[in-house]
Protein backbone atom coordinates (compact mmCIF):
# COMPACT_ATOMS: atom_id res chain seq x y z
CA UNK A 1 0.00 0.00 0.00
CA UNK A 2 1.47 3.32 -1.09
CA UNK A 3 1.92 6.15 1.43
CA UNK A 4 0.45 8.57 -1.12
CA UNK A 5 -3.32 8.71 -1.31
CA UNK A 6 -3.29 11.26 -4.12
CA UNK A 7 -0.42 12.13 -6.44
CA UNK A 8 -0.51 14.80 -9.13
CA UNK A 9 2.51 15.01 -11.41
CA UNK A 10 3.09 18.01 -13.70
CA UNK A 11 -0.63 18.57 -14.31
CA UNK A 12 -1.51 21.23 -16.87
CA UNK A 13 -4.84 22.64 -17.98
CA UNK A 14 -5.53 25.55 -20.35
CA UNK A 15 -9.08 26.67 -21.05
CA UNK A 16 -10.09 28.15 -24.43
CA UNK A 17 -6.62 27.59 -25.98
CA UNK A 18 -5.79 29.58 -29.08
CA UNK A 19 -8.40 32.26 -28.37
CA UNK A 20 -8.12 35.78 -26.90
CA UNK A 21 -9.67 34.31 -23.72
CA UNK A 22 -7.01 31.62 -23.30
CA UNK A 23 -6.41 30.91 -19.61
CA UNK A 24 -3.78 28.62 -18.14
CA UNK A 25 -5.46 27.42 -14.95
CA UNK A 26 -2.99 24.70 -13.91
CA UNK A 27 0.63 25.20 -14.93
CA UNK A 28 2.70 22.09 -14.28
CA UNK A 29 1.26 21.52 -10.83
CA UNK A 30 2.58 18.64 -8.72
CA UNK A 31 1.24 17.62 -5.31
CA UNK A 32 1.77 14.57 -3.11
CA UNK A 33 -1.09 14.04 -0.67
CA UNK A 34 -0.20 11.49 1.98
CA UNK A 35 -2.74 9.09 3.42
CA UNK A 36 -4.58 10.89 6.24
CA UNK A 37 -3.46 14.40 5.23
CA UNK A 38 -5.86 17.30 5.76
CA UNK A 39 -4.60 20.06 3.49
CA UNK A 40 -6.02 23.60 3.60
CA UNK A 41 -5.60 25.35 0.25
CA UNK A 42 -5.58 29.11 -0.14
CA UNK A 43 -4.99 31.55 -2.98
CA UNK A 44 -6.41 34.61 -4.68
CA UNK A 45 -9.22 34.41 -7.23
CA UNK A 46 -7.95 32.74 -10.38
CA UNK A 47 -5.12 30.91 -8.61
CA UNK A 48 -6.47 27.56 -9.85
CA UNK A 49 -7.94 26.16 -6.63
CA UNK A 50 -11.31 25.03 -7.99
CA UNK A 51 -9.66 23.92 -11.23
CA UNK A 52 -7.41 21.68 -9.16
CA UNK A 53 -10.48 20.08 -7.62
CA UNK A 54 -12.07 19.71 -11.05
CA UNK A 55 -8.97 17.92 -12.31
CA UNK A 56 -8.99 15.54 -9.33
CA UNK A 57 -12.74 14.85 -9.60
CA UNK A 58 -12.62 14.38 -13.37
CA UNK A 59 -14.83 17.35 -14.30
CA UNK A 60 -12.60 17.69 -17.38
CA UNK A 61 -9.54 15.98 -18.80
CA UNK A 62 -6.20 17.61 -18.12
CA UNK A 63 -3.91 18.56 -21.02
CA UNK A 64 -0.78 17.02 -19.55
CA UNK A 65 0.40 15.20 -16.44
CA UNK A 66 -0.73 12.25 -14.36
CA UNK A 67 -3.21 11.82 -11.50
CA UNK A 68 -2.97 8.77 -9.25
CA UNK A 69 -5.42 7.91 -6.48
CA UNK A 70 -4.36 5.28 -3.98
CA UNK A 71 -1.80 4.02 -6.49
CA UNK A 72 -4.28 3.78 -9.39
CA UNK A 73 -3.88 5.98 -12.46
CA UNK A 74 -7.18 7.88 -12.79
CA UNK A 75 -5.95 10.47 -15.30
CA UNK A 76 -8.49 9.36 -17.92
CA UNK A 77 -11.12 7.84 -15.63
CA UNK A 78 -14.63 9.32 -16.20
CA UNK A 79 -16.04 11.59 -13.52
CA UNK A 80 -18.93 9.26 -12.60
CA UNK A 81 -16.50 6.46 -11.79
CA UNK A 82 -14.28 8.73 -9.71
CA UNK A 83 -17.36 9.88 -7.80
CA UNK A 84 -17.56 6.44 -6.20
CA UNK A 85 -14.29 7.07 -4.34
CA UNK A 86 -14.09 10.88 -4.26
CA UNK A 87 -16.43 12.96 -2.09
CA UNK A 88 -16.94 16.63 -2.97
CA UNK A 89 -18.72 19.61 -1.43
CA UNK A 90 -19.23 22.96 -3.14
CA UNK A 91 -19.66 26.53 -1.98
CA UNK A 92 -23.30 26.49 -3.09
CA UNK A 93 -25.42 24.59 -0.51
CA UNK A 94 -27.87 23.79 -3.33
CA UNK A 95 -25.37 21.42 -4.98
CA UNK A 96 -24.69 17.85 -3.94
CA UNK A 97 -28.26 16.82 -3.14
CA UNK A 98 -31.53 16.17 -4.95
CA UNK A 99 -33.64 19.16 -3.77
CA UNK A 100 -37.05 17.72 -4.64
CA UNK A 101 -36.38 14.53 -2.69
CA UNK A 102 -36.70 14.23 1.08
CA UNK A 103 -33.85 13.98 3.56
CA UNK A 104 -34.58 10.24 3.87
CA UNK A 105 -34.59 9.73 0.12
CA UNK A 106 -31.29 11.56 -0.29
CA UNK A 107 -29.70 9.46 2.44
CA UNK A 108 -31.06 6.31 0.82
CA UNK A 109 -29.26 7.28 -2.38
CA UNK A 110 -26.06 8.00 -0.45
CA UNK A 111 -26.33 4.65 1.32
CA UNK A 112 -26.46 3.03 -2.10
CA UNK A 113 -29.62 0.98 -1.70
CA UNK A 114 -30.81 2.29 -5.06
CA UNK A 115 -34.33 2.65 -3.77
CA UNK A 116 -36.85 5.40 -3.26
CA UNK A 117 -38.49 6.43 0.00
CA UNK A 118 -41.37 3.96 -0.33
CA UNK A 119 -38.99 1.01 -0.06
CA UNK A 120 -36.71 2.29 2.70
CA UNK A 121 -36.91 -0.22 5.54
CA UNK A 122 -37.74 0.67 9.13
CA UNK A 123 -34.19 -0.29 10.10
CA UNK A 124 -32.76 2.10 7.49
CA UNK A 125 -35.11 4.89 8.58
CA UNK A 126 -33.89 4.49 12.16
CA UNK A 127 -30.26 4.44 11.05
CA UNK A 128 -30.70 7.60 8.97
CA UNK A 129 -32.40 9.39 11.87
CA UNK A 130 -29.63 8.38 14.27
CA UNK A 131 -26.95 9.57 11.86
CA UNK A 132 -28.43 13.03 11.29
CA UNK A 133 -29.18 13.50 15.00
CA UNK A 134 -25.42 13.47 15.62
CA UNK A 135 -25.08 16.54 13.38
CA UNK A 136 -27.00 18.64 15.88
CA UNK A 137 -28.82 20.53 13.10
CA UNK A 138 -32.38 19.36 13.83
CA UNK A 139 -32.58 17.23 10.70
CA UNK A 140 -33.95 14.26 12.63
CA UNK A 141 -37.24 16.17 12.83
CA UNK A 142 -37.29 16.94 9.09
CA UNK A 143 -36.65 13.52 7.59
CA UNK A 144 -39.68 13.73 5.28
CA UNK A 145 -39.08 17.33 4.21
CA UNK A 146 -37.73 18.10 0.72
CA UNK A 147 -34.03 18.97 0.97
CA UNK A 148 -34.66 22.13 -1.05
CA UNK A 149 -36.56 23.59 1.92
CA UNK A 150 -33.66 23.17 4.36
CA UNK A 151 -31.47 26.04 5.49
CA UNK A 152 -28.05 26.41 3.89
CA UNK A 153 -26.31 25.06 6.99
CA UNK A 154 -28.61 22.06 7.28
CA UNK A 155 -28.10 21.30 3.63
CA UNK A 156 -24.30 21.52 3.79
CA UNK A 157 -24.26 19.29 6.87
CA UNK A 158 -26.47 16.77 5.06
CA UNK A 159 -24.31 16.96 1.92
CA UNK A 160 -21.21 16.29 4.02
CA UNK A 161 -22.88 13.26 5.56
CA UNK A 162 -23.93 11.99 2.13
CA UNK A 163 -20.43 12.48 0.70
CA UNK A 164 -18.92 10.48 3.56
CA UNK A 165 -21.69 7.91 4.18
CA UNK A 166 -19.32 5.38 2.69
CA UNK A 167 -15.94 6.97 3.52
CA UNK A 168 -14.33 8.13 0.25
CA UNK A 169 -10.64 7.77 -0.51
CA UNK A 170 -10.42 11.54 -0.64
CA UNK A 171 -12.78 14.37 0.34
CA UNK A 172 -12.74 17.68 -1.55
CA UNK A 173 -14.22 20.71 0.24
CA UNK A 174 -14.47 23.70 -2.10
CA UNK A 175 -15.16 26.70 0.19
CA UNK A 176 -18.08 24.72 1.58
CA UNK A 177 -18.86 27.27 4.32
CA UNK A 178 -18.35 30.48 2.31
CA UNK A 179 -22.07 30.99 1.58
CA UNK A 180 -23.14 30.48 5.20
CA UNK A 181 -23.52 33.04 7.97
CA UNK A 182 -20.60 33.02 10.48
CA UNK A 183 -22.37 31.07 13.25
CA UNK A 184 -23.66 28.42 10.85
CA UNK A 185 -20.27 28.23 9.13
CA UNK A 186 -18.62 27.60 12.50
CA UNK A 187 -21.07 24.78 13.19
CA UNK A 188 -20.44 23.16 9.79
CA UNK A 189 -16.67 23.47 10.32
CA UNK A 190 -16.99 21.62 13.64
CA UNK A 191 -19.02 18.89 11.92
CA UNK A 192 -16.37 18.75 9.19
CA UNK A 193 -13.52 18.32 11.70
CA UNK A 194 -15.39 15.57 13.52
CA UNK A 195 -16.35 13.75 10.32
CA UNK A 196 -12.82 13.81 8.92
CA UNK A 197 -11.30 12.69 12.23
CA UNK A 198 -13.78 9.92 13.00
CA UNK A 199 -13.52 8.44 9.49
CA UNK A 200 -9.76 8.93 9.14
CA UNK A 201 -10.32 10.72 5.84
CA UNK A 202 -7.75 12.24 3.51
CA UNK A 203 -9.05 15.73 2.81
CA UNK A 204 -8.34 18.82 0.70
CA UNK A 205 -10.16 22.01 1.69
CA UNK A 206 -10.19 25.28 -0.24
CA UNK A 207 -10.79 28.30 1.99
CA UNK A 208 -10.47 32.08 1.64
CA UNK A 209 -9.95 32.40 5.40
CA UNK A 210 -6.19 32.58 5.98
CA UNK A 211 -6.40 31.90 9.72
CA UNK A 212 -8.55 28.84 9.07
CA UNK A 213 -5.99 27.66 6.51
CA UNK A 214 -3.39 27.68 9.28
CA UNK A 215 -5.64 26.23 11.99
CA UNK A 216 -7.33 23.35 10.18
CA UNK A 217 -5.62 20.17 9.11
CA UNK A 218 -1.90 19.41 9.07
CA UNK A 219 -0.72 21.20 5.91
CA UNK A 220 -1.31 24.59 4.30
CA UNK A 221 -0.85 25.01 0.55
CA UNK A 222 -0.89 28.39 -1.19
CA UNK A 223 -1.58 28.50 -4.92
CA UNK A 224 -0.69 31.25 -7.39
CA UNK A 225 -1.24 31.30 -11.15
CA UNK A 226 -1.87 27.58 -11.42
CA UNK A 227 1.11 26.51 -9.35
CA UNK A 228 1.81 25.66 -5.74
CA UNK A 229 3.75 28.57 -4.30
CA UNK A 230 4.01 27.36 -0.72
CA UNK A 231 3.45 24.05 1.11
CA UNK A 232 4.00 24.20 4.88
CA UNK A 233 3.46 21.71 7.70
CA UNK A 234 4.85 20.68 11.07
CA UNK A 235 6.56 23.18 13.35
CA UNK A 236 6.97 25.72 10.55
CA UNK A 237 3.22 25.85 10.07
CA UNK A 238 2.47 25.74 13.79
CA UNK A 239 4.51 28.87 14.40
CA UNK A 240 3.21 30.76 11.33
CA UNK A 241 0.84 33.72 11.57
CA UNK A 242 -1.38 35.23 8.89
CA UNK A 243 1.10 38.08 8.49
CA UNK A 244 3.90 35.52 8.04
CA UNK A 245 1.80 33.85 5.35
CA UNK A 246 1.18 37.07 3.45
CA UNK A 247 4.86 38.01 3.69
CA UNK A 248 5.91 34.60 2.36
CA UNK A 249 3.49 35.10 -0.52
CA UNK A 250 5.01 38.49 -1.32
CA UNK A 251 8.54 37.10 -1.21
CA UNK A 252 7.82 34.03 -3.32
CA UNK A 253 5.51 35.65 -5.89
CA UNK A 254 7.18 39.04 -6.13
CA UNK A 255 3.84 40.76 -5.62
CA UNK A 256 1.52 41.69 -2.78
CA UNK A 257 -1.49 39.58 -1.89
CA UNK A 258 -4.19 41.84 -3.29
CA UNK A 259 -7.40 40.06 -2.35
CA UNK A 260 -9.79 41.90 -0.03
CA UNK A 261 -11.85 38.82 0.69
CA UNK A 262 -8.82 36.95 2.01
CA UNK A 263 -7.29 39.88 3.90
CA UNK A 264 -10.56 40.84 5.60
CA UNK A 265 -10.74 37.35 7.09
CA UNK A 266 -7.39 37.59 8.82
Amino acid sequence: MTDSMLLLKNVKKTFRPGTPDEKTALDGLSLDVKRGDFISIIGANGAGKSTLFGAIAGSFLTDEGDILLDGEDITFMPEHKRAKVIGRLYQDPMRGTAPEMTVEENLALAAGNGSWFSTVSKKEKAEFRDRVRILGMGLEDRMEHPVGLLSGGQRQALTLMMATYHPPKILLLDEHTAALDPLTAEKVIEITKRTVEENGLTCLMVTHNMQMALDMGNRTVMMHRGKILLDVSGEERKNMSVSDLTERFRTLSGSSLNNDRMLLDE
